[in-house]
């Protein structure tokens, strides 16, 4: 239920304590007296309140005064420090040079309310709350915003309002949790397995995680969540924060002895990386936060729901896309990807993308970064021709770049030594540096180089790649720089479809997700990998939004061997396509890839737009998950098993989110060779090719499950009656 219609408040209307709705979700912000806000409650919706009621929570929330302690209750406010007498740590810090009056006060401020409005619109409820302290020359724009679909996200405008330059070293805010949220979860990972679990309590003091790659890196915390002891994709209440940006970060969960505990998610500034001038002001990044009371499944509703808000229209079909980078590596000639055309074209493909290797001297990954012509040794007719035989085909055709880099051994390193980010002599990462997009006149060289691409060829898709670590302290101009970069090109070449991706799975976040189409998770093509990858970068994004391609049967990454349906139904549940020499394949083999092709274009609009829905097993070797249409008339269910299950008999398997009071028709999805089964016989309702049952038992009893083979796949689909 959302909070009714509210007009900007006049000055008498200051002072109040406000109330934001959406979606099952309340908070609760006394702005009363001088002091900083304070949110009295983030979570469960607490249902319609009225001023009596609200003041009536204030009163009950205000806490005792304990032995050896400030004189007064404690406030966690939004800006808590030591101003506040709040010893743990601040999402917001400043500071001043020197010994003057405005320094000393800005050491420990003392903010004070200034102003507040208020604004109710149908996508979201603002409220931006204004602090000053006059001593130390410092005023703070405070902002909250619960949109419709119950997320929360907040950030803070820091002005300079004194004659000396403002050092800033965090602008963010602090959320409060309750006690009970004892459980954390954030993430790590590394190249080709990233967004690994780590789970564990939260002990009095700081959990905090750092990013300083940046980019978010191969083990960024990505989320961080809090919840009761045991939480699970299907139960449990659940509090998580995420850092909209895609530089450097930091996220923490506190348990302070004084009582509170604090969730925060924020852009990490280096010491002196960014320093406000006098009468300037600095906006920080975006936190997103999220409150469910349904386990991690209910984070995921909200925050697809809310990404998918963004669409309007809503966006085109996603194209089942074929990259040639495991096909053909850096060995590019027409006569060489001809046929790899024509096998993509007989097997359903709709985007044709080249990958590195097609740029003037780029023989393999140690130079050229930077030179963004077309190699006239390998394409001596320029990519005309080949953009001419994949439009032939009926593909779109796409191109791989890497724009925020640059090779020491290239044209634009001679040309431009100063364009290079940080100094002579630094670490090469990939046998590559930076390009410092903040350097005058680089992004525009860098724009007009792609802009001429995009001008002369009928491109309708750029691979965005960020193949390094930055390794310096200028992680912010260069986001801000990249953000503008993709902007101006896509406002330049609306047409034109763009996905990130960062060695892989280096920089997913909502920060990103505005300016692309398409993110890449990960390098890791191998099934078994990408099962667990899928499953946590959903909590976050929606599945359209993550490129899933079918590797070739020996996986390029780590060597291991996968079934054909493994690997093609693994590959279904995202943004589909190919990462393998089709030219070298079967045609039986073609012809199973041709067949899971129509199969992922029958189901895209379901697959693309329904709710995921991930399932707690009871065995670990078993990742379950599945899509169910938003009026729950159908569902795409999978069932793989990424090592040996435990018993011989596998428990019953239940599929939650489905409509209790309909009967569904239950039935296996055939996929190329199917699962491999070791049993001496099937449960019978999948001897007999399906079941009817009603959707409260598939939901509280389940249905026995085949025991699958380890490294096996079963797509199960749900058809209400």
């Amino acid at each position: 239920m959302r909070s009714r219609p509210r007009r900007s408040p006049s000055r008498s209307d200051l002072r109040v304590i406000h109330h934001l709705r959406a979606a099952g979700v309340s908070v609760v912000v006394d702005a009363r007296g001088a002091g900083v806000p304070v949110v009295l409650h983030w979570g469960r919706d607490l249902g319609p309140l009225d001023d009596e009621d609200l003041a009536a929570l204030a009163a009950a929330s205000t806490p005792a005064v304990p032995p050896s302690s400030i004189d007064v209750p404690f406030r966690l406010t939004l800006a808590a420090g030591l101003g506040d007498g709040w010893t743990g740590r601040p999402a917001l810090q400043f500071s001043r040079r020197g010994d003057t009056p405005a320094a000393r006060a800005a050491r420990a401020p003392r903010l004070r309310a200034v102003r507040e409005r208020r604004e109710d619109r149908a996508e979201a409820s603002a409220l931006r709350m204004t602090v000053r302290d006059d001593e130390a020359a410092v005023t703070v724009e405070l902002d909250l915003e619960l949109t419709a679909q119950g997320l929360l996200r907040s950030r803070a405008t820091v002005h300079n309002d004194g004659v000396e330059p403002l050092d800033l070293a965090a602008a963010g805010i602090l959320l409060p949790i309750p006690a009970r949220a004892g459980d954390l979860l954030d993430f790590t990972g590394l190249w080709a397995r990233e967004r690994r679990p780590i789970r564990g309590p939260l002990r009095d003091g700081i959990h905090a995680r750092e990013s300083r790659h940046g980019r978010g890196g191969h083990d960024n915390a990505f989320v961080l969540a809090a919840g009761t002891p045991g939480f699970s994709f299907e139960a449990g209440e659940v509090w998580a924060v995420h850092a909209a940006w895609s530089g450097d970060t930091a996220v923490w969960a506190e348990r302070s002895a004084l009582g509170p505990s604090t969730l925060a998610a924020q852009e990490l500034l280096a010491p002196g990386e960014v320093v406000v001038d006098a009468g300037r002001r600095h906006t920080g990044a975006w936190s997103v936060a999220v409150y469910s009371a349904e386990g991690l499944n209910g984070i995921s509703d909200r925050t697809h729901a809310w990404v998918r808000s963004w669409q309007a229209p809503p966006p085109r079909p996603r194209p089942l896309t074929l990259n040639t980078w495991e096909a053909v590596y850096f060995d590019q000639s027409l006569e060489k990807l001809e046929p790899l055309i024509a096998a993509a074209a007989e097997v359903g493909v709709e985007r044709f993308v080249l990958d590195d290797g097609w740029f003037l001297g780029r023989r393999d990954d140690r130079r050229a970064l930077g030179d963004w012509t077309v190699d006239p040794q390998v394409w001596p007719q320029g990519l005309g021709p080949l953009v001419e035989r994949v439009h032939a085909a009926g593909m779109q055709f796409g191109l791989w770049v890497e724009p925020e880099m640059i090779s020491a051994d290239s044209a634009l390193a001679r040309e431009h030594p100063e364009w290079m980010l940080g100094r002579g002599g630094d670490l090469e990462w990939r046998f590559q540096r930076a390009l410092d997009l903040s350097a005058p006149g680089a992004a525009d060289h860098v724009f007009e180089c792609l802009d001429a691409l995009l001008r002369t060829y009928d491109i309708a898709f750029l691979k965005w790649d960020h193949n390094r670590d930055l390794l310096h302290a200028r992680a912010h101009a260069q986001t801000a720089a990249v953000y503008a970069l993709i902007d101006r090109l896509r406002a330049a070449h609306p047409g034109v479809e763009i996905e990130s991706c960062a060695s892989g799975g280096a920089r997913l976040d909502i920060g990103m997700l505005p300016h692309v189409d398409r993110v890449w998770p990960s390098d890791c093509n191998d099934p078994v990998e990408r099962q667990r990858i899928h499953a946590w970068t959903t909590l976050l994004l929606p599945p359209e939004y993550l490129g899933a391609h079918v590797g070739a049967p020996e996986a390029h990454t780590t060597g291991r061997t996968a079934a054909t349906s493994f690997r093609l139904g693994t590959a279904l549940f995202g943004s589909a396509g190919i990462e393998w020499n089709v030219a070298q394949t079967s045609e039986g083999e073609r012809a199973q890839l041709a067949a899971w092709a129509d199969e992922y274009r029958r189901r895209r609009d379901l697959l693309h737009s329904g709710r995921v829905v991930r399932i707690d097993t009871d065995d670990p070797a078993v990742v379950a998950h599945g899509v169910v249409a938003h009026d729950r008339s159908e569902a795409l269910f999978s069932v793989a098993t990424v090592d040996t299950p435990a018993a011989a008999l596998p428990p019953a398997l239940r599929f939650p989110g489905l409509d209790a009071d309909a009967r569904y028709r239950v039935a296996p999805v055939p996929i190329a060779d199917g699962p491999r089964i070791i049993a001496d016989q099937d449960p019978p309702w999948y001897r007999d090719g399906g079941i009817e049952l009603p959707g409260r038992l598939l939901a509280e009893t389940g249905l026995p499950m085949p025991l699958l083979a380890p490294e096996q796949l079963l797509l199960l689909e749900f058809t209400r009656l």
